[in-house]
């Protein structure tokens, strides 16, 4: 099959829903990089997205073999019974997300090789798929940053340029400050070209057709680059070093939405949305990914979620979460610190609440989750408190928490579940939203102090993430210590904690050796990111 019938087929599959498309297809497509023979600018930029779709849409490997045992029991958003090694992060799970990130980066920098093929005049026409495919990888980059620390970036995925040496194709491993820097400095710089950038007639139907993201729009793209600014840079902002570059830029941003959009409502999410089942771009693997119908522990519901919902009559608990089937429409969550003999009983008898397969894993048309509304108030309100603005924290909180509640109303609208024996839940009504608010655990005015203030902030970016945006939910738990999360402690291994990153897999340091040396010394579970300051 031509590159050329592929790209109509996504065309096809995604905006008119009446032509599938095979992952083979895509294969042909967007082939290893050091062995492609032909390729564009447009295709390249699609094959980028593609090649770790998986690791945005919930597929089924990224929730069975990676999340289900590391993060997502890191964040206590899943209950799981107690075990010797839980905290580990499992080899292949790791291995995974690292092979897709680089396999990500081959077809970025190949779309760069190309682009620095093209006379000048057809790389001004083209520019919009150059910045916004920067956007898209600085975005998964924070996401391994934030894991791992220090990881080949700057030199990283350059196997076609040099010929297919492999040797000399090892890249060093950069910094985590140095790339959050690069990618800041040059995320600036985008967001001043997208607002000059004009968009010939032509290329703006190519670009609409080959960007399955936001398709096409480029108001969108402005939003997503100013929205990932906002959030890198909010992550850095206890860092002495970051400090003031990150009040001054958010406070740019936010103070200019004009120049400076960013996501304000839930209709301008960025995520990627399910038209056609018939495509790859689907969450067909959300069932088997987090093992609904299997002990596998995927799904199930912690404890620690399960009360503070309850405690607070949270509007979000029944589109969620669903009782065990034994529970007798009670909500139950696993406890960590009991016995395992105590958590198994509980579970065998079905007592143990899960996540709602109306909502979750049953909803195959469940999107991508890149950036949304409620996490982007979340952080305006934690900038407001930390730069004296008490009224505007407050608001942009207690936004957040409404779109919060939309957002999961939204994803439960889009369920084409089928064979799920429990009720469809209703969704959550305003005035629930409003009581839930105003309630003692949750109302801005409960707390007293700015530290009680960002403890709110925290607990409701805890509850907001849960499995649904489970790296930003690890990030801002390392970040701010809170909520405080008890774990059994594993005497029985090394790692008797949840650790704090994770570590580089065995094939880049048994194949890329010379340069991991560099980094090996502070290559460990227990060595905090750069931004874990507290």
């Amino acid at each position: 099959m031509t590159m050329k019938k592929i790209t109509f087929l996504l065309l096809g599959g995604l905006l008119l829903g009446n032509i599938s498309c095979k992952e083979s297809e895509f294969t042909e497509a967007y082939p290893d990089p050091a062995k492609i023979a032909e390729t564009t600018i447009e295709k390249q930029f699609t094959g980028i997205f593609y090649a770790n779709r998986d690791y945005v849409l919930p597929g089924y490997r990224h929730y069975f073999v990676t999340l289900r045992t590391s993060l997502n029991h890191y964040n206590q958003a899943t209950g799981w019974i107690n075990e010797s090694g839980q905290y580990v992060p499992g080899s292949s799970g790791v291995e995974d997300l690292w092979y897709a990130y680089y396999d990500m980066m081959a077809q970025y920098r190949e779309l760069q090789k190309i682009n620095a093929s093209k006379p000048a005049t057809e790389q001004k026409d083209r520019r919009i798929f150059m910045l916004a495919a920067a956007i898209y990888v600085y975005d998964q980059t924070q996401k391994m940053v934030d894991l791992f620390g220090a990881i080949p970036f700057t030199e990283a995925g350059t196997l076609s340029s040099k010929n297919g040496d492999y040797v000399a194709a090892n890249a060093k491993f950069d910094t985590p400050e140095s790339i959050y820097t690069f990618m800041l400095d040059d995320l600036k710089s985008i967001a001043t070209e997208l607002n000059g950038i004009t968009l010939i007639a032509g290329y703006q139907k190519s670009f609409q057709t080959q960007d399955y993201i936001n398709k096409g729009d480029l108001a969108a793209w402005k939003r997503y680059c100013n929205s990932l600014r906002v959030r890198m840079l909010n992550r850095v902002s206890d860092v002495s070093s970051f400090q003031s570059r990150s009040n001054t830029e958010i406070a740019e941003i936010l103070g200019n939405p004009t120049t400076y959009p960013i996501v304000e409502t839930n209709a301008q999410n960025i995520q990627v949305n399910v038209f056609d089942l018939n495509t790859d771009i689907n969450s067909k693997g959300f069932k088997d990914g987090i093992a609904s119908d299997g002990n596998w522990f995927g799904n199930t519901a912690g404890k620690a979620i399960i009360d503070n919902m309850k405690t607070n009559n949270d509007p979000r608990l029944k589109v969620i979460f669903e009782p065990g089937a034994n529970a007798a429409g009670e909500y139950l969550g696993i406890d960590p610190t009991t016995p395992e003999a105590t958590q198994t009983s509980l579970y065998n008898a079905g007592r143990i609440a899960i996540y709602n397969r109306w909502t979750f894993s049953h909803n195959q048309f469940f999107p991508g989750i890149i950036i949304n509304a409620a996490q982007m108030n979340l952080i305006k309100a934690e900038y407001y408190l930390r730069t004296g603005n008490d009224a505007s924290a407050k608001t942009a909180y207690e936004t957040a928490i409404s779109q919060s509640v939309q957002f999961y109303n939204d994803i439960l609208a889009l369920t084409n579940a089928t064979g799920v024996t429990s009720t469809k839940p209703t969704p959550a009504t305003a005035a629930s939203v409003t009581a839930y608010v105003a309630g003692k655990g949750v109302s801005w005015s409960s707390a007293t102090t700015s530290a009680d203030k960002l403890k709110l902030i925290a607990t409701q970016k805890w509850l907001h993430y849960n499995l649904t945006q489970p790296y930003e939910n690890w990030a801002d738990l390392r970040r701010l210590d809170y909520p405080v999360l008890s774990f059994q402690t594993d005497n029985a291994n090394n790692q008797t904690l949840p650790p704090v990153k994770w570590t580089v897999p065995g094939n880049e340091i048994t194949y890329n050796t010379a340069n991991y040396e560099a980094i090996r010394a502070t290559d460990k579970l227990t060595t905090k990111l750069f931004w874990d300051t507290k």
